[in-house]
C-alpha cells in the first residue's frame, strides 16, 4: 500500500508539472489584462517545436549517437520550444494589443491552430520514420531530460517523493516562485498589475501599456510552452503522439482560477489537479469502478474549479478577483 501511495504521489507531481507551467504563464499574461485562451495550443506548439529540434539533432548524429554533445541534446529542443512558444505569444499580442481583436476569439483560434500545427508536423515526422505505430520516439533525448538526482534513491521515501524528478520539474517550481516575487516585490511587477487593473491610469502615469502587455504575454507563452516540452520529453518518455495532450491545457487555465491568480498557490494546486486527474487509475486497483464512475471522477478538477469560482464571486474580495481590465482591449484615444 505504501509503495502504491508513493507511486501515486510521484505520478501526480509529474502530471501536475505541465499544468504548473501553463498556469504560471497564463497568470503572468492575465496580470497584464490579456486573457489568453490559446494556452492549450501554445503548449502543443512548444512540445512539437522541441520534438522537431530534437529529431533534427538526433538524425544529424546517425549512425553513431555516442558522439552527441549533452549540452546540445538539451539546449536545441529547449530553444526550439521557447522560440515556437514565443512566436505564438507574438501572434496573440499583435492581434489583441496592436489590432485590438477580440481576446476570446483570438485565444480559441490559437488553440485550434496550435493543435493543428502540432498534429501536422507530428504526423509528418511519423511518416518520415515509417513507424509501425502512430507515434515517434525520441528516447535518446528523453534520457537526458528525464535524468534524476543520483542520490534520490538512497534517501528512502523522502527521496522518492521530493527528489526523484528531472530538472524541468524543479525549474517549474522555481519559475512560479520567481513570477510571484516579480509581481509582488518589484516595480516592474507593480507596473504590470497596474496595466491589468486600469490601463488608462497606468498610461497616464507614464507606464507603457503596449510594452507591458507584449512582454507579459510573450514571456507567459514561453513559460507555458515549456509545459508541452516537459510532457513529451519527461512524462511521455520522449514519445510524441498526435492529440496525446488531452485537456491539460484547459486544466492549466482552470488552475489559474482555482489559485486565484497566485503563482505560488499554483504549485500546490497543480499537484492536486494532477492527482485528481489520475486518481481513477489507482481507485480501480482498490475498489471496483465502472467506466462511467471513472469518467465522473475525472471531472473532479473542473468541479473544484467551478466551486472555487462560485465562492470567490460570492465573497467579492478584491485580492481574489481577476484584473479589472481582463479580456478588454485598450485604445489610448478613448481616455
Amino acid at each position: 500500500m505504501i509503495a502504491m501511495i508513493v507511486a501515486f504521489i510521484q505520478r501526480a507531481i509529474m502530471q501536475g508539472i505541465p499544468l504548473l507551467y501553463g498556469s504560471t504563464g497564463e497568470i503572468l499574461t492575465e496580470k497584464s489584462g490579456n486573457l489568453n485562451l490559446g494556452i492549450p495550443g501554445i503548449m502543443y506548439v512548444g512540445g512539437i517545436s522541441g520534438v522537431i529540434g530534437s529529431f533534427a539533432y538526433e538524425n544529424s548524429l546517425l549512425p553513431d549517437k555516442s558522439n552527441a554533445n549533452p549540452v546540445l541534446v538539451i539546449l536545441i529542443p529547449l530553444v526550439c520550444c521557447l522560440f515556437g512558444s514565443l512566436v505564438m505569444g507574438l501572434i496573440y499580442s499583435f492581434l489583441t494589443t496592436t489590432l485590438r481583436a477580440n481576446q476570446n476569439v483570438t485565444g480559441l483560434a490559437l488553440t485550434t491552430f496550435g493543435i493543428g500545427f502540432g498534429n501536422f508536423f507530428g504526423g509528418s515526422l511519423i511518416k518520415l520514420v515509417k513507424a509501425d505505430v502512430p507515434s515517434i520516439t525520441l528516447s535518446f533525448t528523453s534520457g537526458y531530460f528525464s535524468k534524476k538526482l543520483p542520490f534520490a534513491g538512497s534517501l528512502g521515501i523522502f527521496g522518492q517523493i521530493f527528489l526523484s524528478y528531472s530538472f524541468l520539474a524543479y525549474a517549474a517550481i522555481i519559475i512560479a516562485v520567481l513570477v510571484s516575487l516579480f509581481l509582488k516585490k518589484t516595480r516592474g511587477g507593480l507596473n504590470l498589475r497596474a496595466v491589468g487593473e486600469n490601463p488608462a491610469t497606468a498610461d497616464a502615469a507614464g507606464i507603457s501599456v503596449t510594452k507591458n502587455k507584449y512582454l507579459a504575454t510573450c514571456i507567459g507563452s514561453m513559460i507555458a510552452g515549456l509545459g508541452g516540452l516537459y510532457y513529451v520529453m519527461d512524462y511521455a518518455c520522449g514519445i510524441w503522439s498526435n492529440d496525446a495532450f488531452g485537456d491539460r491545457g484547459w486544466l492549466a487555465i482552470a488552475l489559474v482560477i482555482f489559485t486565484v491568480w497566485r503563482p505560488t498557490m499554483s504549485i500546490f494546486g497543480s499537484f492536486l489537479f494532477g492527482g485528481l486527474y489520475i486518481v481513477h487509475n489507482y481507485l480501480s486497483q482498490i475498489i471496483n469502478t465502472t467506466m462511467a464512475t471513472q469518467e465522473l471522477i475525472k471531472m473532479a478538477p473542473y468541479l473544484v474549479t467551478i466551486i472555487v469560482l462560485i465562492v470567490i464571486s460570492a465573497r467579492k474580495k478584491r485580492e481574489t478577483q481577476p484584473p479589472q481590465s481582463l479580456g478588454l482591449f485598450y485604445f489610448r484615444e478613448d481616455r
